[in-house]
């Protein structure tokens, strides 16, 4: 029996946007992904918050509702050349403050500057971070290898439309298309019509999943906790979580907790 994994409700591909540093800007571009219904993960640095150019701290849970808030470190630091002491100082600090706001647990990050080591992933194991996206772009449509070194597949500045279309007729099973980039670049460098005409042009897809990067995530983690007898004739769903997956070609929902008996 052949088993292909799929993203909820049997969606082969998804979409996910990813944008640091809670700007001003912000604002609009949250307008422009409500207006074409796709899901955004927005990184901040609560110890910037109410500062010149930055949202108010009052405005974040409203703002964002229906997107994600994640880290982006409390005073964006470079990671990579901060010590032990202000690593921890630096994620705890701004989880706690963006819990706080959000009123529920922040477990994502992106790394400020894209400045990230090996001493660095250590540490965020222990911080309760479960993700966090890089500033290396793929190019493609991958699932990344760990999670704690996220590639995203490209800035929204570097061939968005050309890569849309190569999105559009990919055929690989879990394609995943993940654009990231500061909200403040589009008054910058005057492409808001980039954003809104990649948004219009991916949007009401039926076969496209449009999720925050913690939904991502914990779909991802959750497919790996899927338990399957020698033989595939019994499947076993040990995640908290719905999942789906096709077996030869049939659409199959797996409840949280749940036995399957292919007989």
């Amino acid at each position: 029996m052949r088993i292909d994994f799929t993203y909820p409700e049997g969606k082969a591909k998804a979409l996910t946007f990813s944008y640091d540093d809670a700007v001003f800007e912000d604002r609009q571009l949250v307008e422009i992904f409500n207006k074409y219904k796709v899901k955004g993960t927005f990184h901040i640095n609560s110890g910037l918050l109410d500062k010149e150019s930055h949202i108010a701290a009052s405005e974040v849970a409203k703002l964002y509702r229906g997107h994600e808030i994640s880290c982006h470190s409390l005073t964006h630091p470079s990671l990579a050349l901060c010590d032990r002491e202000s690593i921890v100082a630096e994620i705890l600090e701004d989880r706690k403050n963006l819990e706080a706001l959000s009123r529920y647990p922040v477990t994502g990050l992106s790394y400020p500057n894209g400045s990230y080591n090996s001493y660095v992933l250590d540490i965020l194991k222990s911080l309760g971070i479960v993700y966090s996206r890089t500033t290396k772009e793929t190019g493609n449509f991958t699932l990344p290898d760990d999670f704690l070194k996220w590639h995203p597949t490209c800035h929204h500045n570097h061939d968005l439309m050309a890569k849309a279309e190569a999105f559009e007729k990919a055929y690989r099973s879990l394609a995943l298309f993940y654009v990231w980039g500061h909200s403040y670049e589009f008054p910058r460098d005057d492409n808001w019509d980039l954003i809104e005409d990649f948004c219009e042009r991916l949007s009401s897809n039926d076969n496209v999943w449009y999720a925050t990067n913690i939904e991502i995530y914990e779909y991802l983690t959750a497919l790996k906790q899927i338990q399957f007898s020698v033989d595939r004739k019994l499947v076993r769903n040990l995640s908290s979580q719905t999942i789906w997956f096709k077996a030869d070609g049939e659409l199959i929902k797996l409840e949280s907790n749940k036995l399957i008996n292919f007989k």
